[in-house]
């Protein structure tokens, strides 16, 4: 499409006017209805046309630095907007889960969001794990971006291998406080998103122990950063793991403990519990720890099918007005 003359090229309108269905009727049917796709529409409109939302500067000129910077200016203005809809009443889920997946969001951010896991994970493990008191304390300040969290969980040494990780939190009764710490190079967590320089705090996902014995793997809230300054607190050892293939935007991050003091109420108590003298409460089931990473393997999966769906239509559209060698009349 020129933008400019607001003309389409030749061969892709032959290719168009050779369709035979409705191509608004099967917009309506993968939208889920005609009125959504008009909400589609100008939920696009809203976002796409804001200047301050476009690039000045191709992302391939940028810098690792420069593109980091960029990504932060315009999801402070992506959130800015999506404020202003909740204000209008018209805050659906839709708006969110657009901005935040491979939909309207890669479209703005197109190399990866430094906000998308504290939506994503922080807030949605804190709603899922924490009991009634913690997500009293925690959740509003997370919707308003008092703080800003992240979800610590990977570690170098560890992917998929999730009851092998090494990070430890140690109950100490004397204090009613877990000590967090990093036993090796490999217990180091890496590749959360936002971590690198975003983030003040993160569920960070560590072996509990107490009373002498562990209990698995178990989340917990950690302040990385002071609220004000944005400094690393104390024996806090934390960064960016440097450019990647993609999404660097994302501003993924290491971080490491060293012995690091929370309190007890830190750890997320809807499921497990320890009592201020170190007993252990266990929940019916230990595989609710693991329904922050069920929801988002499903967010996963939806946003593969957004993207793959960009790619077909991409290549679909190259494939009609590519040529090879001269041009020969028909």
């Amino acid at each position: 499409m020129d933008n400019k003359k607001n003309t389409v090229n030749a061969d892709l309108l032959k290719e168009r006017q050779t369709c035979t269905f409705n191509t608004s009727e099967l917009t309506y049917l993968l939208d889920g209805g005609e009125e959504k796709t008009n909400e589609r529409k100008k939920r696009e409109s809203f976002f796409l046309d804001d200047p301050m939302l476009k690039y000045t500067v191709p992302l391939e000129y940028l810098s690792h630095k420069e593109k980091y910077e960029e990504a932060i200016k315009k999801t402070c203005v992506i959130f800015r907007k999506v404020q202003q809809l909740q204000r209008e009443g018209k805050a659906g889920m839709d708006n969110f889960r657009e901005i935040l997946g491979g939909q309207l969001g890669s479209a703005i951010l197109k190399d990866g969001n430094p906000l998308a896991l504290h939506y994503v994970m922080f807030i949605p493990t804190v709603m899922g794990q924490g009991n009634y008191e913690q997500q009293a304390e925690w959740i509003q300040r997370a919707w308003n971006c008092e703080i800003v969290g992240t979800y610590a969980q990977t570690e170098l040494g560890h992917g998929t291998f999730i009851r092998g990780l090494e990070t430890t939190a140690t109950y100490d009764p004397k204090t009613e406080e877990f000590v967090l710490n990093s036993p090796s190079l490999t217990a180091y967590k890496w590749w959360p998103g936002g971590l690198g320089h975003t983030a003040n705090y993160a569920v960070v996902v560590a072996q509990l122990y107490t009373q002498g014995k562990c209990h698995g793997i178990h989340p917990f809230i950690v302040q990385l950063r002071d609220e004000e300054t944005h400094m690393p607190l104390h024996g806090i050892k934390i960064g960016e793991i440097g450019c990647k293939l993609g999404m660097n935007g994302a501003n993924n991050g290491y971080l490491g403990f060293d012995n690091v003091r929370i309190p007890r109420v830190n750890m997320l108590m809807k499921n497990n519990q320890v009592l201020p003298d170190g007993t252990y409460v266990q929940s019916p089931s230990s595989k609710l720890t693991y329904g922050t990473m069920v929801f988002v393997r499903v967010v996963l999966v939806q946003d593969a099918a957004n993207y793959l769906k960009k790619a077909v239509t991409i290549a679909v559209r190259y494939s009609c007005v590519r040529h090879q060698s001269q041009l020969k009349p028909k």
